[in-house]
């Protein structure tokens, strides 16, 4: 179990519509498929991963942008509804962003991003407080990332996804990257870091450090895939979450797996959770 709360948690990073189709199957280059079902949900890997840390039970404010437009309007009143403080959420002259999805019945998935209003998220407003640690992604600018980064005082954490180059001085200071094997085998500069987390989906996850693997755990059973979507996200706040409250790596890790079985249990990026003792326990 961890062994105090975490310290307040705020993440800067996209919010997006999920507009999603649930196929039977995935289509190939040039192909169309038919037979589909439509989602419309609130997403964006900033948001995804604020609603989890929120419904595992930490005090969490989100740093975004949306558009004028009912998108938006709605995003943030989800993410408010789930517990975020929405206060440094602006609304800028630009659509919200959008994540086309297909998910196939295996819960595999295709997604294009549009960005839209997340371009527009810069320093300025993204002031950290010293009692607060920082959870960002690269959805946004990288530049970004690395000026609030540079800014904060205490623990910083990277989901570096998508894969991009990292600047030096990004990989010097971020105490925490999150990544999959894929994302981990495009940034060789990771190898530098100083503590990263890979997943290995059906295979657990693993931690380095100063790149060398020292713990891999293997991951939580799941009896069904619906959506394995927001399992990264869900993953990603948790693991930042148990570290902050004083787990070591190995038990952080087993209870970020925990969290992300959960998640793939559910269609949404934002699924329901319990709090991350519940989690903790189950992952032994």
């Amino acid at each position: 179990m961890p062994v105090r709360p975490p310290q307040p948690l705020v993440v800067v990073g996209s919010i997006n519509v999920d507009l999603t189709a649930l196929v039977e199957r995935l289509p190939g280059a040039g192909e169309t498929v038919g037979g589909g079902q439509l989602r419309r949900d609130v997403g964006g890997k900033g948001a995804n991963q604020a609603v989890a840390a929120s419904r595992l039970g930490a005090r969490v404010r989100m740093v975004g942008a949306v558009g004028a437009d009912a998108d938006g309007a709605a995003a943030v009143e989800t993410i408010r509804a789930a517990g975020v403080d929405v206060a440094a959420v602006r609304t800028v002259d630009a659509p919200t962003g959008t994540a086309l999805i297909a998910v196939d019945a295996a819960g595999e998935n295709q997604i294009v991003v549009c960005g839209g209003a997340n371009a527009l998220v810069g320093v300025d407003g993204t002031a950290v407080g010293p009692d607060e640690a920082v959870l960002m992604q690269l959805e946004l600018s990288v530049d970004v990332v690395r000026a609030v980064a540079a800014q904060a005082t205490g623990f910083v954490a990277v989901n570096a996804a998508p894969a991009q180059p990292l600047p030096a001085d990004l990989v010097e200071r971020v105490d925490l990257f999150i990544v999959n094997e894929t994302e981990y085998a495009a940034m060789p500069e990771l190898r530098e870091a100083e503590r990263v987390a890979v997943t290995y989906g059906a295979s657990g996850a693993a931690m380095f450090v100063g790149g060398v693997e020292a713990t891999r755990v293997p991951a939580t059973p799941v009896s069904e895939v619906i959506s394995t979507v927001g399992a990264g996200d869900a993953f990603s706040a948790a693991l930042t979450l148990a570290i902050l409250s004083g787990a070591p790596d190995e038990q952080a890790l087993r209870t970020a797996c925990a969290v992300g079985a959960a998640a793939v249990a559910h269609p949404s990026a934002q699924p329901p959770l319990d709090r991350l003792e519940v989690y903790a326990a189950a992952g032994g």
